[in-house]
């Protein structure tokens, strides 16, 4: 598919008579922002970009530095189609930049893009990323009272969602999206459409499309739909299986036909950097308090640093090969949640990849029994080690991470640590109704 130029989405605006272009970016902790602007704008905004107050957004400029300037992305142009047909409004995702025309290093955007920069620097055309983003339906934004008992796959009448998720894939499909899967997940009223994988800016840009599509049309049906990783005790959470793999030209990285597992080494040794750099990474990942209700054993999430071929109790599973398909050789990192920043976390474990490729990790051998059913000591022996448990121990391992620092940018990293310290904090100080309903009846 050809990309759009600036001209293109000038004529398709003057075409479809869109009226209005929503210029899209995110915050450091991946939350979408937004601005509108008159169509009539539109070549303005692409010769210069829009100025607005940067001052505001979690993890810009204070107060003193806070001019910033959208630069509209025109490949990202697209109608939103839950907006009225007749004086339209489109969506372009924008690159920030500062007054002086540099990129702006606040921007997860730029991020990404650096580590792209490394990877095409070390002969890598493409990092692919295929995520699998799941959520809930809830009746309503206060609660979470289920619209369904449904299952792993099932298509009954339990599953309520089954037209919400048809009206959702279409909207996505109009917004040049491709979905490959669509079903109901293992937890009640949980569900799970998988986009085809794309080169990973794409995929980041299509991750953010894709959660404000899932809301807007449950807002629709007069429902709400949630990312948030765990919202139901004693149910599975909602992760994002990340699948990933690196190709030169069209040639995939990951594959190796003489090899055991058909992996090249290039493949393990990304392989190895993910599952060595994944400790002080999983606050990126799993950037909130709640993530870590997700990350315990039992309930599908893994939490033990390993990899496996069928074995999905370990952090990283290479699906089997099948023989005349080499394009799909690739790992899936089977830790990621759906509410993380995608650009910040794509960036994370592509530069951990990268990382092992360059010093030429050794992977190792693969784990093939179910970890969870291992004690402490037996995965001690086996060199086995464990994510992070709570958001507080993350943040720290994040704030020695060398590999962390390179990768966000020194602004990056300072204020994302500072804000991820803060939200332990603020967390860490509650008295729950936990704690009042063991403790006070009989302290």
């Amino acid at each position: 598919m050809t990309e759009l130029t600036t001209d293109d989405v000038t004529a398709i605006v003057a075409d479809r008579d869109i009226r209005f272009i929503r210029l899209w970016f995110t915050d450091i902790l991946g939350q979408l922002k937004t601005f509108s602007i008159n169509s009539s704008e539109l070549t303005d905004a692409f010769a210069g970009g829009m100025g607005f107050d940067g001052s505001s957004i979690t993890g810009f400029n204070p107060i003193e530095e806070s001019d910033m300037i959208a630069m509209p992305d025109p490949t990202t142009f697209a109608i939103l189609p839950w907006r009225p047909t007749e004086q339209g409004v489109a969506r372009l995702f924008c690159d920030i930049v500062t007054p002086e025309r540099t990129p702006y290093e606040g921007d997860p955007r730029y991020v990404l893009r650096r580590a792209l920069e490394r990877a095409a620097a070390m002969g890598f055309d493409h990092y692919y990323v295929g995520p699998e983003l799941e959520y809930f339906y809830f009746r309503d934004a206060s609660s979470t009272q289920v619209l369904d008992e449904g299952g792993y796959f099932d298509l009954t009448a339990l599953d309520a969602g089954t037209d919400l998720r048809r009206e959702t894939v279409l909207a996505l499909e109009q917004l040049g999206i491709h979905t490959e899967y669509t079903h109901h997940e293992v937890g009640p009223s949980q569900h799970e459409i998988d986009m085809r994988y794309a080169d990973a800016l794409k995929m980041a840009d299509d991750c953010m499309t894709y959660r404000i599509t899932v809301k807007e049309y449950a807002l629709k049906y007069g429902l709400h739909a949630t990312f948030m990783p765990k919202p139901l005790f004693g149910k599975n959470g909602s992760g994002m299986h990340t699948h990933q793999s690196l190709f030169a030209g069209e040639h995939n990285a990951f594959f190796d036909s003489d090899d055991e597992f058909f992996l090249s080494d290039v493949g393990k040794a990304f392989i190895a950097g993910q599952l060595r750099h994944a400790r002080e990474i999983c606050s990126v990942f799993a950037q909130w308090v709640n993530s870590y209700k997700r990350l315990v054993p039992g309930y599908e999430a893994p939490v033990y640093v390993a990899w496996s071929r069928r074995n999905r109790s370990a952090l990283v599973r290479v699906p089997l090969y099948h023989p005349g398909r080499e394009r799909t050789t690739r790992m899936e990192l089977r830790c990621p949640d759906p509410a993380c920043n995608p650009y910040l976390t794509f960036a994370a474990l592509l530069q951990a990849g990268l990382e092992g490729i360059e010093q030429g990790y050794e992977l190792p051998e693969p784990m093939e029994k179910n970890l969870y059913h291992l004690s402490p000591d037996e995965r001690k022996r086996l060199g086995i080690e464990q994510l992070p448990e709570t958001l507080g121990e993350a943040i720290e391992l994040t704030a020695d991470s060398e590999l962390v620092l390179r990768t966000l940018g020194e602004h990056v990293f300072n204020r994302y640590i500072e804000i991820k310290r803060q939200e332990w904090d603020d967390y860490r100080v509650q008295v729950t109704p936990w704690e009042l309903e063991r403790y006070l009846p009989v302290l």
